[in-house]
């Protein structure tokens, strides 16, 4: 309904537009808490960059794609270029400057993913990207790719990590939502300057043992599966809109 409203708001400048897009973000929190019973909880909220950085999160639902739209300042995502088609979506994304990426564009890509994160940093933005380049379910991993460690060596920011459990409360490729408390990360700064290889392997080794330390704190084996389709509902279970 929000995304509908939104809609005729796309002739306003983008300061205003993007007023919308954060309610719009928050909106789908309160829908979600509301409908079906998914709250959320922030840590280390003293991590999260007031200024020019690279967010290195975890990708598990759609919840990750909303939520640092109200929660950082004027954030630019790393999104696949296919999205920029979709009606709605494409457009509110392109109209707040949003970074499309062609993944199997190769270096040209890489080119391209760099100039565009250059303008945000220039203008103050941090930059949203998933290092594994798409949704992953919980306890499960796929290679880093190269563009996390291209714009790590191009922007000389910070990266800050980030990890959560929200597929275990939205799954990825399900329209179902399991109630709960999607928990999300902030994990201490990297420092730019080192060689790429160094910050490669310490981005991936803090984030893979952050993520299986936060799996067995919330639900005991790092190897527990999330929930599927399959799984009948139980008391309290809802779906979503």
């Amino acid at each position: 309904m929000i995304g509908t409203v939104m809609v005729p708001m796309l002739v306003l400048p983008r300061h205003w537009f993007r007023q919308f897009v954060i309610t719009w973000s928050a909106g789908n929190g309160v829908l979600l808490r509301i409908i079906a019973g998914v709250h959320s909880e922030i840590r280390n909220r003293e991590h999260r960059p007031t200024g020019p950085a690279i967010i290195a999160s975890k990708h598990q639902s759609e919840w990750e794609a909303h939520v640092f739209l109200h929660e950082l300042d004027d954030p630019a995502y790393v999104i696949k270029k296919e999205l920029s088609y979709v009606p709605g979506y494409g457009w509110f994304s392109a109209k707040v400057n949003m970074i499309f990426v062609d993944r199997e564009g190769g270096g040209k890509s890489l080119r391209g993913l760099i100039r565009g994160a250059q303008k945000a940093v220039a203008r103050g933005r941090p930059v949203v990207i998933f290092p594994e380049g798409t949704r992953v379910l919980p306890g499960e991993k796929l290679p880093y790719r190269p563009g996390v460690a291209a714009l790590y060596g191009a922007l000389d920011v910070p990266v800050v990590p980030v990890v959560l459990n929200s597929g275990m409360h939205w799954p990825k490729g399900s329209f179902r939502r399991y109630p709960g408390t999607i928990v999300m990360e902030y994990l201490p700064p990297i420092p730019p300057g080192l060689p790429r290889r160094e910050f490669m392997q310490r981005l991936e080794t803090t984030m893979e043992e952050a993520s299986q330390r936060l799996f067995a704190e919330l639900y005991g084996e790092p190897e527990e599966a999330a929930p599927s389709e399959a799984d009948v509902a139980g008391p309290g279970r809802a779906d979503a809109a």
